[in-house]
């Protein structure tokens, strides 16, 4: 069991000759936390079954914060929806209300797609 904590905090690395090594960090991962210079953009897709969903991409900033967008964003259009691989889904055609929302809290929004 040690061995896999090892291997997953090391990035896979398990042991070296080098005396001197340092295995590099996570923590240097650096995200643009400035939501004025995101570009973000809002689809409309069609799923199987005929399902429509809302889908906003271009988001930078910590899955944290983009956590913490979509469930706003959930809320103010009063429907369900999900948070995956840096994309945020909300279910039904609401990208007129989407739009509206995050150009008020600063973002720069705007359609995309058919």
């Amino acid at each position: 069991m040690a061995a896999k904590e090892n291997k997953n905090r090391n990035g896979g690395l398990i042991y070296s000759t080098n005396p001197d090594f340092q295995p590099e960090s996570d923590d240097s991962e650096s995200y643009n936390e400035d939501i004025g210079s995101m570009n973000l953009r809002i689809f409309l897709d069609r799923l199987g079954g005929n399902k429509v969903v809302t889908r906003v991409s271009g988001y930078e900033g910590s899955p944290e914060n983009l956590e913490k967008l979509g469930k706003e964003l959930k809320q103010k259009c009063g429907t369900g929806g999900s948070v995956k691989d840096g994309v945020i889904l909300i279910q039904g055609d609401k990208r007129d209300q989407v739009l509206q929302i995050l150009i008020k809290s600063g973002f720069k929004a705007k359609k995309a797609g058919g």
